[in-house]
C-alpha cells in the first residue's frame, strides 16, 4: 500500500502565501511523476502543477509565476509553494503521484485532498 499525506492548507488573504506539502509512503521502488490538482465547488478537478522524472515541470496557465513546485526525492515529497494568491485559487487540493511499486507494477495514487481558501 502507498499512502500520500498532504499538509499545509488554510485560510489567507488575497496576496497571502501558503505552501502546501505531500509525502508518499508505502511499496514505492521509484516514482516517476508527482504533483498537485485542485478541484473548486462546481468545477472539474485540474492539474496545478506537475514533477516529472527529475526536472520536467509544468504549471497550468493561471498558476505560472505565482506558484511553485518542488520535489526531494530522498524524501519522496513534493512541496507547491503558492504566492500571490487570489480568491480564485480557492480549491481542494488534492497530491497525486504516479509510481513502480515494488512488486514492479505501475500505478496512480490520490491524497486525500487539503482545503486552500483565500478571502478577498
Amino acid at each position: 500500500q502507498v499512502q500520500l499525506v498532504e499538509s499545509g492548507g488554510g485560510l489567507v488573504q488575497t496576496g497571502g502565501s501558503l505552501r502546501l506539502s505531500c509525502a508518499a509512503s508505502g511499496s514505492i521502488f521509484s516514482i516517476n511523476a508527482m504533483g498537485w490538482y485542485r478541484q473548486a465547488p462546481g468545477k472539474q478537478r485540474e492539474l496545478v502543477a506537475i514533477v516529472s522524472g527529475t526536472t520536467t515541470i509544468n504549471y497550468a496557465d493561471s498558476v505560472k509565476g505565482r506558484f511553485t513546485i518542488s520535489r526531494d526525492n530522498a524524501k519522496n515529497t513534493v512541496y507547491l509553494q503558492m504566492n500571490s494568491l487570489k480568491p480564485e485559487d480557492t480549491a481542494v487540493y488534492y497530491c497525486n503521484a504516479a509510481y513502480l511499486a515494488t512488486n514492479w507494477r505501475s500505478l496512480e495514487v490520490w491524497g486525500q485532498g487539503t482545503q486552500v481558501t483565500v478571502s478577498s
